[in-house]
């Protein structure tokens, strides 16, 4: 029993009431954060920006801030009420959309879009959490596939509406002087889709609280001080958590190692690229992660060694990123692929594309969680198997979206790569979740996100972008050049392709000694 009535029944008629409003909750997450793309090329002309810069935008601008933010929200998750966090998450991440449409330069927009990465940089630590004790393991991936479903369903609403605002409101207004409030057409459509997140946020904040373990009936102690917990995990993300460590000496010495080589590293990166404040940015997320994970080990020993003991954990945090710095990179520049080569305008790309994210990546990542769930039970690499398939056939897909000539193909070729592409989503935070405590699954699902952000987004529609740039100086088209740099994209795919083989050799041994290695690192069961 809780203070917000009996506890929910595992599975039952209300858990899937939860279930679908956290799905809602993820749609809206997606729609304020993919809308970007639709918009990329009126925010280019407006603005007078780059690929790389709208590379930047997409992604390293708010996966930066989203990454580093959710590890202390992840742990406030794990001590603090979920469904209070998801809702204040909620709210700053609509607000800071419809911010996005007052924006009048690059400075100002990337602000905006560091404040939606720490407003949605609450959800999913809190959701994974959440979602974990209202259905029972044995329904987990399947359960999780189907919240991020979310993923596509917003990401499809997000293009199409974006498209279409943006086409009715500079057809409507030719003349930016004559609107209201003089906004372009991209302004009208980040304000549009950021304004109605906020009343979702009311709803979210009514849900009921389950007891956290309860699927498995492993109970955890509740903790007394929650703000103060996420205090110390927001310092261990800062040079200051020195503070907490016994070998202070070994500690900085180790992290100014780190540093200096991240300095030397980003300068050098910044030289050959010329881009400032994209390495800077990410250099910092970078040393900021360094310094939680050294920390870690010494305000929480058990959650540090579930995480980075745990060899099956580490390959498959290698390889899902992978994955996900090609589907960024398409959620990024696919709109603008399609006007470039096929010459599409935004409402015909938001119809279409909005049509295709959404019912492929729905198929998709359902799919891949229930298939994961049926292999599981009879192998326990199953969900692993489901993920290098998906991993495998983004290749070809991905060649037939783009080199196909005839629209209507490469059309065809973009359904099926949404179908297989996501198909991993729903069983990466199983497999996380499966593998640590259940009072440690917002902070380990926070990490996944972390590292995920950092390596997918951050780094892929960036690298996308910028390779755009350098084909376009050497004299291609600009259709031509994001071909061709979605192309070099594919070869990071060699990684995950590696890393799940070297997951399955160890995965079924660290699972079903779980809790035999929590007691070793010293967890009291």
């Amino acid at each position: 029993m809780n203070q917000n009535g009996s506890q929910p029944e595992i599975g039952g008629r209300y858990a899937k009431f939860a279930l679908g409003l956290l799905v809602v909750v993820y749609v809206f997450n997606f729609i304020d954060r993919q809308i970007l793309s639709v918009l990329a090329e009126d925010i280019k002309a407006d603005l007078g920006l780059s690929d790389s810069d709208l590379g930047f935008l997409f992604g390293t601008a708010f996966a930066v801030f989203y990454s580093i933010f959710g590890i202390p929200l992840g742990k406030l998750a794990d001590v603090w009420s979920r469904k209070k966090l998801i809702s204040l998450g909620l709210a700053t991440w609509s607000m800071m959309t419809a911010l996005s449409g007052t924006a009048q330069s690059f400075t100002a927009l990337a602000t905006y879009r560091f404040g939606v990465g720490i407003g949605e940089s609450s959800a999913s630590p809190a959701t994974f959490s959440l979602l974990s004790d209202y259905f029972s393991p044995k329904v987990r991936a399947t359960v999780l596939a189907i919240y991020s479903s979310g993923v596509y369903i917003g990401a499809g609403i997000g293009i199409f509406l974006g498209g279409w605002i943006v086409s009715l409101w500079n057809s409507s207004f030719p003349d930016p002087l004559l609107a209201p409030f003089g906004l372009r057409g991209w302004q009208a459509a980040f304000i549009g889709v950021g304004v109605p997140g906020l009343l979702i946020a009311i709803l979210t904040w009514q849900i009921r609280e389950p007891k956290r373990g309860m699927s498995e009936g492993i109970d955890s102690e509740e903790d007394t001080q929650p703000l103060k917990t996420t205090l110390k995990e927001f310092m261990g993300l800062t040079p200051l958590v020195f503070i907490q460590t016994k070998d202070k000496k070994r500690f900085l010495l180790t992290n100014c190692y780190f540093a200096f080589t991240y300095f030397l590293v980003f300068y050098l990166l910044i030289l050959i690229t010329g881009d400032y404040i994209q390495w800077i940015a990410f250099g910092i997320g970078l040393y900021l992660m360094t310094c939680w994970i050294q920390g870690l080990k010494f305000r929480d020993p058990v959650a540090h060694g579930m995480i980075f003991k745990s060899k099956a954990l580490i390959f498959a945090l290698l390889g899902f990123p992978f994955i996900a710095f090609n589907t960024y990179a398409h959620g990024a520049f696919g709109p603008a692929f399609y006007m470039r080569t096929h010459g599409l305008d935004e409402a015909v790309v938001g119809t279409v594309l909005g049509l295709i994210v959404a019912v492929g990546g729905v198929i998709g990542v359902i799919a891949g969680g229930i298939t994961g769930d049926r292999l599981r039970r009879r192998n326990p690499n199953g969900r692993l198997w489901v993920a290098f398939f998906a991993a495998l056939f983004v290749i070809p897909t991905s060649l037939g979206l783009l080199y196909s000539p005839n629209l209507y193909m490469s059309l065809f070729w973009n359904f099926l790569f949404h179908i297989v592409s996501p198909m991993w989503v729903g069983l990466a935070a199983t497999t996380v979740s499966d593998l640590v405590l259940p009072r440690m699954r917002a902070i380990a699902g926070a990490f996944y996100l972390l590292v995920l952000s950092m390596i997918g987004l951050a780094l892929g529609p960036y690298t996308v972008g910028k390779i755009s740039d350098i084909f376009q100086l050497e004299g291609h088209s600009e259709g031509d050049a994001l071909r061709l740099a979605f192309t070099v994209a594919l070869f990071f795919l060699a990684i995950p392709l590696i890393t799940f083989v070297l997951a399955c050799r160890y995965l079924p041994e660290d699972e079903s000694s779980k809790i035999d290695r929590a007691r070793e690192l010293g967890e009291i069961i």
